[in-house]
């Protein structure tokens, strides 16, 4: 699966600026998490728009957010010439986390996508005060497996990498010299303190990609796995997580009643 990296560019590129001038609006917003995704989603706008028309927002929160995060958000946007502001949520999650029910006090999963929809509110409060539309950082990988919150990192105006499995992503991040530290960083949420995307997964990237793509091509699980030489049932955990979270990847159902 190698991307023809230039390529890819050119046309990711040209579909976010084709995508904001149709729009009418004056730029874009990229919320940043110090990741390898949002961080080469920030290098494809400011490409395709320049610096002057990106705001990024990058939204820690309190003991949880490294600070190597931080650090690496403003070291890229000092790099590419492009304001970002620093919104803290913690006092935020704090008002809703008392305002709101909390049925399981160990259940991290719904905690951990109230604070993906908070980072979305406030990706939409810079979005609507400046005229500008928000750019999503999700791949190919994280929408096939369901794996981002509906309504939170997936509530947004344009997904220029979505076409992208997480391994290409990889490929056109180096391509664009994105910083090694950001490139080779365990890929997290940021949800809880040590949660890491491949660990929730329970499967590397590397080989969760070419299970998706497989599946793409029509292959069965039991064909999957023999051509990768894993256990069948490793497949299809994988191709369950695909079927199960389909919802997250439609608009709502409608009843149509005339």
């Amino acid at each position: 699966m190698i991307v023809d990296a230039p390529k890819v560019t050119l046309q990711v590129t040209d579909f976010i600026k084709s995508q904001i001038e149709k729009s009418g609006l004056k730029g874009a917003i990229v919320s940043l998490s110090g990741g390898i995704d949002s961080s080469l989603v920030l290098a494809l706008t400011v490409e395709a728009l320049g610096p002057e028309r990106v705001t990024g927002v990058t939204m820690p929160e309190r003991d949880v957010t490294p600070e190597s995060d931080i650090t690496d958000v403003m070291r890229l946007c000092a790099t590419y010439d492009v304001t970002c502001d620093t919104v803290e949520i913690t006092p935020i999650l704090r008002v809703m986390r008392d305002a709101l029910p909390l049925h399981n006090p160990e259940d991290r999963v719904t905690l951990g996508n109230l604070k993906a929809r908070t980072r979305m509110l406030v990706a939409y409060h810079y979005a609507n005060s400046l005229s500008r539309m928000v750019m999503g950082s999700s791949n190919k990988t994280e929408l096939l497996t369901g794996y981002f919150t509906k309504y939170g990192d997936g509530g947004v105006d344009l997904m220029p990498i979505a076409g992208l499995y997480k391994t290409q992503v990889r490929q056109l991040a180096r391509h664009l010299r994105l910083p090694e530290s950001i490139i080779s960083k365990p890929p997290s949420g940021g949800l809880w303190p040590g949660q890491t995307d491949e660990g929730e997964l329970g499967i590397t990237y590397e080989l969760l990609d070419q299970v998706l793509y497989g599946m793409e091509r029509g292959m069965k699980a039991s064909g999957i796995a023999r051509d990768l030489q894993v256990e069948v049932g490793l497949v299809e955990m994988v191709l369950n997580r695909v079927r199960s979270t389909e919802h997250k990847r439609r608009l709502p159902l409608i009843l149509r009643l005339s």
